[in-house]
């Protein structure tokens, strides 16, 4: 429905840009450093969750390390390096989370601009609310992706809390207390990876009609 939405826009916009013999080269530059953004915040998601795996597994040798009583330290010292490769990893995400819903707005900015400028009242009152939803519906998005990028920084401080008591019950040589909480990271993060992939789908739907492809489809004035 967005990518419906934002398609009709896009080609009432630049209907409108033809006749008034007005380029739409801000909107077209605009929409590439957007889809540009989310590249690059798809790579990123990518190379987080990449870390969280390597962390976990790293946690889950630890485990096996400290039960069978060997390489303890070699196996801390692992451990708490790839978790703090997570935490950078994550802060990573969010600062390309903040660049792309700045794109997102500056996009939706130069549609709203583009549409306050024409003359005819009815359209640009249909392209308005049209706008408008589309926003509202991404905007929706881009907070869920948030929260999304919160959790993965709740699971590292799990994870971290984990390392600890192992480190405890490593003296205590008990180990049981730690599998549930173990457990338990393992299954929040496909959940966490799917809310963000939510937003790669919806953030590519902005894009993937492109507006030179839209001028083709376009009749002659």
């Amino acid at each position: 429905m967005l990518k419906r939405t934002l398609s009709i826009i896009l080609i009432a916009l630049l209907f409108n840009s033809c006749w008034k013999d007005k380029s739409p080269e801000d909107l077209i530059r605009l929409k590439d450093k957007f889809k540009s953004t989310v590249s690059s915040f798809e790579n990123k998601k990518e190379t987080a969750n990449k870390n969280v795996t390597k962390g976990l597994e790293t946690l889950n040798a630890l485990k096996s390390a400290l039960e069978e009583t060997k390489n303890e330290d070699k196996e801390f010292a692992k451990v708490y390096g790839d978790w703090e490769k997570v935490d950078r990893r994550v802060e990573n995400l969010n600062k390309e989370y903040e660049d792309l819903k700045q794109k997102a707005t500056d996009l939706f900015t130069a549609m709203e601009t583009q549409t306050n400028s024409l003359s005819d009242k009815t359209a640009k009152k249909t392209l308005t609310n049209a706008i408008g939803k589309a926003r509202s519906e991404y905007n929706a998005t881009l907070v869920n992706t948030a929260k999304a990028i919160d959790k993965l920084r709740l699971l590292h401080g799990d994870a971290v809390e984990v390392v600890k008591a192992l480190e405890v019950a490593a003296a205590l040589n008990s180990f049981d207390n730690i599998n549930d909480q173990m457990k338990s990271i393992e299954g929040r993060v496909d959940g966490i990876m799917e809310e963000l992939n939510v937003a790669v789908i919806e953030s590519k739907k902005l894009y993937e009609k492109k507006i030179t492809e839209l001028d083709d489809e376009m009749p002659l004035p």
